[in-house]
């Protein structure tokens, strides 16, 4: 089975539990920039409780290819983005086992969306042992037949997911377990055994 999706910023425990069942995952790139969406935004948990990430592009509002949407790097997000998480994940059990490659990641300062998306894709599959094939989309197809998994637009911050069934873990703020946020929560909250969650 293929799994089909578009590329997200940080993405959420959803994401990574369909990615692990595939065979392979595919990338669509051949696909406009959806606004409100996962793919420049990211949950996390903090003190106050559950916290949105967006990263600022550059004419988010024009039909512009995923693959050549621009980070807007005039606003001081990469700042308050890695501030955010280190308040928020600074005392988590396996912080500082993740925190210097993501913070190296982040601060490449690439130019598109999609190669940051891309470099955090490879080093949470990487973090989560899932050793699937990552490729691309030649062209884009609006209906794929059986064998993919096409899951384009399905996980999305502002619907409730029909695959949603995340495994309660300990984390870091909070009493009542929050679900679905960023894999960075459950990578700093259970490090090597977060791929038992998935």
């Amino acid at each position: 089975m293929i799994l089909l999706t578009e590329i997200q910023y940080n993405p959420c425990i959803a994401y990574f539990q369909q990615a692990a069942q595939v065979d392979e995952i595919c990338l669509e790139t051949h696909e406009h920039y959806v606004k409100q969406s996962y793919r420049n935004r990211c949950y996390v948990l903090t003190a106050q409780g559950v916290k949105d990430l967006t990263i600022p592009v550059k004419k988010g509002n024009s039909k512009v290819l995923i693959t050549e949407l621009e980070i807007d790097y005039n606003q001081k997000w990469l700042n308050t983005h890695w501030r955010t998480i280190k308040s928020a994940y600074g005392s988590s059990p396996y912080f500082t086992f993740y925190s210097d490659y993501l913070q190296q990641i982040l601060e490449q300062r690439v130019s598109t969306l999609f190669e940051l998306n891309f470099a955090l894709l490879k080093f949470y599959v990487k973090s989560l042992q899932i050793r699937k094939p990552i490729t691309y989309t030649k062209e884009y197809i609006p209906l794929y037949p059986n064998g993919v998994l096409d899951l384009r637009n399905q996980i999305h911050p502002k619907q409730e997911s029909a695959i949603l069934d995340v495994k309660p873990y300990q984390q870091v703020f909070g009493k009542q377990f929050a679900p679905n946020l960023s894999i960075i929560d459950l990578l700093f909250s259970q490090g090597p055994a977060a791929k038992n969650f998935l």
